[in-house]
């Protein structure tokens, strides 16, 4: 019992910091509602449309704009107060939510008008998403900022355990219009987290100063630190080509398993399911490095290719567990690593970035994808993700060699005491 307790604690320690609970607390919340959104607006669209290209045309209009504006939107986090960009910015999505529900109410909705609405929501998305993962960081002390890292990205996974599932609830009982309704009200308890916040106890960086071609110098940050751009250039592949479930998942439910839309939501909730048990697992890791992130990424791409394959709606339930703990693994790793080992002054812009490569590329795979599930068949969208997987991860493990550098194997507490140093100096006197 003992034991159990003390495994308990160290997975939630980040928790007893008061102003990370309360974002925690509200992002748990909100973010069942963006996934209610997120697979409500697919459904809609592929009911309206029946159509895996149309499909690929919403997703690209959802983050097309990380990839065109995700680089500044980074520079504006490093520049900004990341919690007064964050009450703004989700103020925006709540609205966004509001938008979508008055359509989907609608007897005979556009779907122009819902591609604009996703275009909207991919804006808002470019400048959340770097602020509100690098604020993560300014939250808690050093020494629990990668429990902190790896429970947000747990908080991510679970709500894509129960999302997905009350989006197919509420669509086969009370319509669409209600999943974007519930998520505009979800946001209101993000905003008072944010807003009770202890603005005194943050541990906020320097503010990156004003400069000429500072978009460029974060490019050029990243190119040059081998633990940063291998996992970088790994998630560029995996993200157009594996991370795009929205595309290929409904399609497979319903074209290769003969499934209905109910079907979907529950195997999106199940690998959901696997992707916070791995979640859980990982916030127990004290250390991380490129080596993790490539396994994590094989194992990815192995249980993609069994997906494939598999022949039954129950079997496909057991592989989707696997596929979900693996790709969570790959996506903690990642995002770990970049927050652990990037310059304070830069992890806004090397946040952004990786959500750049992770959810920019996502409009050229998404469109891709759609086409070839509806030409070849949705088993041969999923194995191309295989595919992409296991080649990144082989990439990434010839280019970890060849570095063969010994600062990839520092611990996580050592990287952190040297970034909170370098952040010190960085302090005016």
């Amino acid at each position: 019992m003992t034991r159990l307790r003390r495994a308990t604690r160290s997975t939630f320690d980040s928790l007893s910091v008061r102003n990370f609970r309360l974002f925690f607390i509200g992002q748990s919340i909100s973010q069942v509602g963006t996934w209610l959104t997120s697979v409500a607006l697919t459904l809609l669209v592929l009911h309206l449309t029946g159509s895996g290209v149309a499909i690929g045309v919403l997703v690209a209009c959802s983050f097309g704009p990380v990839l065109v504006l995700g680089a500044w939107a980074g520079l504006i986090a490093d520049r900004s107060d990341k919690r007064r960009l964050l009450l703004i910015v989700q103020s925006g999505q709540l609205l966004q939510s509001v938008a979508l529900a008055a359509l989907a109410f609608l007897p005979d909705p556009p779907l122009a008008a819902f591609y604009g609405a996703a275009l909207l929501g991919g804006v808002l998305t470019a400048f959340d998403a770097p602020a509100r993962r690098a604020f993560v960081v300014e939250m808690v002390p050093v020494d629990k900022v990668q429990n902190a890292v790896t429970l947000n990205s747990a908080l991510m996974t679970g709500s894509r355990v129960f999302g997905p599932a009350l989006a197919g609830l509420l669509v086969v009982t009370v319509g669409y219009g209600w999943c974007f309704t519930v998520d505009a009200i979800s946001y209101v308890a993000v905003l008072a987290g944010l807003a009770m916040m202890r603005t005194a106890e943050l541990r906020r960086p320097p503010l990156a100063v004003k400069g000429k071609g500072q978009v460029r110098e974060g490019i050029r940050y990243v190119r040059s630190k081998p633990e940063l751009f291998i996992p970088m250039v790994m998630m560029a592949v995996i993200g157009t080509f594996a991370f795009n479930f929205t595309v290929v998942m409904p399609l497979f439910v319903v074209d290769s398993l003969s499934g209905s839309e109910v079907t979907y939501t529950v195997l999106f909730s199940v690998l959901s399911l696997g992707s916070l048990v791995g979640a859980l697992a990982m916030a127990r890791r004290r250390d991380t490095n490129v080596h993790h992130i490539v396994l994590a990424a094989a194992a990815f791409g192995a249980s993609m290719a069994v997906l494939a394959v598999s022949p039954t709606v129950p079997s496909s339930f057991v592989v989707a567990f696997a596929v979900g703990a693996a790709s969570i693994g790959f996506m903690t790793g990642s995002t770990a690593l970049v927050q652990l080992r990037a310059d304070p002054t830069m992890r806004g812009r090397v946040l952004a970035l990786q959500t750049i490569v992770f959810m920019g590329t996502t409009p050229l795979g998404g469109p891709l994808l759609g086409w070839i599930s509806d030409t070849v068949g949705p088993r041969m969208g999923i194995a191309v993700g295989a595919i992409a997987a296991l080649g990144a991860a082989a990439w990434g493990h010839l280019a970890d060699r060849r570095v063969a550098d010994p600062t990839l194997t520092l611990t996580a507490n050592e990287a952190l005491a040297a970034a909170e140093l370098s952040s010190e100096a960085l302090e005016p006197a």
